[in-house]
């Protein structure tokens, strides 16, 4: 079925085995909450980066399961203070459980229903959507690492 190979490629660029060889399990996990709060030139921190990823992801998943869509671009980018290790371990808990059961509710869906209207003709279908969640994931995991990367060089 095509939606468990788009699981599959959900859960890769989440949890490994891409063909990039990153991940947002992986690049986040050894990240601290300074290092993610850490405001490197003008570029969004690895925190907001991370909330903005699983903003998206966390609303498509309430609406696969059923509840309307009421992601908001404008409150993408706003996130709850991280103060310490245990709000950032909390949140990318938080990350890791949303990225699995979006991968799960993916595979729910039948190949049929890739094809239907996503809420309106103007947002195109569920496949274009899936795809362009996917696609989000690896351009802001990319910013993630080159922030990670800049961080660690000029400590």
């Amino acid at each position: 079925m095509m939606t468990n190979q788009i699981a599959k490629h959900f859960r890769e660029v989440y949890f490994g085995g891409n063909w990039c060889e990153i991940n947002i399990k992986k690049e986040l996990a050894n990240v601290s909450w300074q290092e993610a709060t850490t405001k490197v030139y003008d570029f969004n921190t690895i925190a907001t980066l991370a909330h903005h990823i699983n903003y998206y992801v966390s609303n498509v998943l309430d609406f696969l399961k059923g509840d309307p869509l009421t992601a908001r671009d404008h409150l993408s980018f706003a996130h709850p203070p991280i103060k310490n290790q245990i709000d950032w371990d909390k949140f990318l808990t938080t990350i890791i459980e949303d990225g699995e059961q979006f991968a799960n509710q993916i595979e729910k869906l039948s190949d049929e229903k890739l094809l239907e209207i996503f809420i309106e003709e103007k947002y195109g279908n569920y496949y274009y959507n899936l795809h362009g969640i996917i696609e989000h994931v690896h351009y802001h995991l990319g910013q993630i690492v080159l922030i990670k990367r800049i961080i660690r060089q000029e400590n």
